[in-house]
């Protein structure tokens, strides 16, 4: 592609307090010319704008739409996942963000993949399909226990949702954090990030879930040594570090320049 007509461009459909914020970084990373369309939640419901379904039936964020020259007919994306793979298939291949693939020699063979590419390929699917819905699930539960429930009836409700913590929530998010913590420690070639030694974008992809929820992991039941912190120093030191990744200090403050001000938080779908 020669001229700058030529180019694809993206654009962001961008609702505040979502993962929509994972894909703005991805695009900072892949350094490619995206614009984005902010979107703001009702205040009283914190549901995504009714705007929002004209862009995509199920009005959620994040969606893409990549232009790919100026006279072809638009692409329409949606899912994280399925986003960030099509985009680094198109525009990752001088990066880092998804591993090799192959072994030396192993090339097309079952199992001859390596262990980057393959957790990153899990991980991929993972943040959506498993830590996202629990920590969803812990807003949704928690919700019962807020000044929106009448006062008369709060006490029942406040029971109902600590019995939900207590047998579902708060085991489950252990589980995750557990298993995060396992990846970090055993990362391939003793590597900083979690696919190895280079951020890739399953990192991407798990950090607004992680540095949102970051300050509710406290809440959601009594962890070992008095904090999910104090139990899972690893992880807590990772999310630290990716907060300090330049690419994402460069997508929140787009955001701020954009909207004013930005706020990693996870709301309602």
């Amino acid at each position: 592609m020669s001229t700058e007509e030529q180019q694809p461009k993206v654009k962001l459909y961008w609702l505040e307090q979502s993962r929509a914020q994972n894909i703005l970084w991805l695009l900072e990373e892949l350094n490619i010319k995206y614009e984005v369309e902010v979107f703001h939640r009702n205040k009283q419901t914190m549901l995504a704008p009714p705007e929002l379904a004209k862009v995509h039936p199920l009005g959620k964020s994040p969606v893409i739409e990549i232009f790919p020259n100026s006279s072809g007919e638009s692409i329409k994306l949606a899912e994280s996942g399925y986003m960030t793979q099509y985009l680094c298939d198109h525009f990752g291949q001088n990066t880092n963000l998804i591993p090799k693939k192959w072994k030396d020699g192993q090339e097309g063979k079952i199992g001859g993949e390596t262990e980057q590419w393959m957790r990153c390929q899990y991980l991929l699917h993972y943040v959506e399909g498993s830590l996202l819905p629990v920590l969803t699930l812990s807003l949704v539960i928690g919700a019962l226990k807020s000044n929106n429930v009448p006062f008369i009836v709060r006490p029942i409700t406040s029971a109902v949702a600590n019995k939900i913590y207590s047998m579902m929530v708060f085991p489950n998010a252990k589980k995750h954090l557990a298993l995060i913590d396992q990846m970090l420690e055993t990362s391939p070639n003793g590597g900083r990030y979690i696919c190895g030694e280079h951020l890739s974008a399953a990192d991407i992809l798990l950090s607004f879930a992680l540095i949102a929820a970051e300050p509710r992991f406290d809440g959601l039941g009594n962890w070992p040594g008095g904090s999910a912190r104090a139990a899972h120093p690893r992880v807590f030191e990772y999310i630290e570090r990716l907060k300090r990744e330049p690419g994402y200090e460069r997508s929140t403050q787009k955001i701020r320049d954009i909207d004013g001000k930005f706020e990693a938080t996870i709301s309602r779908m």
